[in-house]
């Protein structure tokens, strides 16, 4: 455990570091710092992902079994992704979103039991980490696209108040923004679907039942629905800009419940002790 927490701890301190590096290179405006600070969460990703690996060798399961492993991995996910779209769009200014909501992540992470728990046998299968790779990758260009949806309100409101704050010259322009959107929903989605499916198949190993309307499955089915509707209205119907925003904040806000509140409030086959007690 020792070189778990010395990794996780390093991690920590790294995002912190760039979350102040990337809020510098926007209330300061100084791009060279916004650099360090991508640079600083690249270094990151990489110690994270030692200590994934390490927690792996000591679980001998993917470790995303409880509370603590669950945030640290959503937030080792949203890093990569972003870095991963920065090198397409060039949205420095995200990084100051996206850093600090990271190392916020990994706070609540710190202050969760962090506990190596054996994955229960019925459950141990190769569909397991795949369907965690998928959902939680899906989830992480979900919440990417919650926050170019919130920016984009942010930008519209002063566009329209013709009252340009400091931040306006930093946001980047609202087609950006809407592509950045869409880019992120059109990820998420592929990956949240795989994720359903693999998770489906998995239960079927595990618990003879593809599907058993457990609260976890019933919310992440609606929270589907959510940006199944959003992604056609995109497609289909031509909703942009201030709707697909507006809508992309509302879905997020159902996906936060199916990741977190449906564990913690609702019970079921999905919650962190039944990985470890079912």
């Amino acid at each position: 455990m020792g070189t778990i927490n010395l990794l996780f701890s390093i991690t920590t301190l790294i995002y912190l570091v760039s979350s102040i590096l990337y809020l510098l290179a926007m209330v300061r405006k100084q791009p060279q710092a916004g650099r360090i600070g991508r640079w600083a969460l690249l270094v990151g990703v990489v110690v994270h992902a030692s200590c994934f690996a390490v927690r792996h060798s000591a679980a001998g399961a993917t470790p995303v079994t409880s509370l603590h492993e669950s945030l640290s991995f959503f937030a080792w996910c949203l890093v990569l992704l972003f870095l991963l779209l920065d090198l397409r769009f060039h949205l420095s200014v995200m990084g100051a979103f996206v850093a600090p909501f990271t190392f916020l992540l990994m706070v609540g992470s710190a202050f969760s039991p962090d506990i190596v728990v054996p994955l229960n046998p019925l459950l141990k299968s190769w569909l397991f980490p795949v369907h965690i790779t998928f959902a939680f990758l899906g989830n992480a260009a979900f919440a990417l696209s919650f926050g170019a949806g919130v920016m984009y309100l942010i930008q519209n409101r002063m566009l329209k108040s013709k009252r340009f704050t400091g931040i306006y010259q930093l946001l980047p322009s609202l087609d950006v923004l809407d592509k950045v959107n869409y880019t992120c929903l059109s990820v998420g989605f592929p990956l949240m679907t795989l994720g359903i499916i693999s998770g489906a198949f998995w239960a079927n190993t595990a618990w003879g039942s593809y599907w058993r309307w457990d609260p976890k499955e019933t919310w992440a089915l609606i929270t589907w629905f959510l940006y199944a509707a959003l992604l056609h209205g995109r497609l289909t119907i031509g909703w942009r800009g201030r709707r697909a925003a507006i809508f992309s904040i509302i879905a997020f806000m159902f996906l936060l419940f199916t990741f977190l509140g449906v564990s913690l409030l609702l019970g079921g086959y999905h919650t962190f002790e039944a990985f470890a007690t079912l």
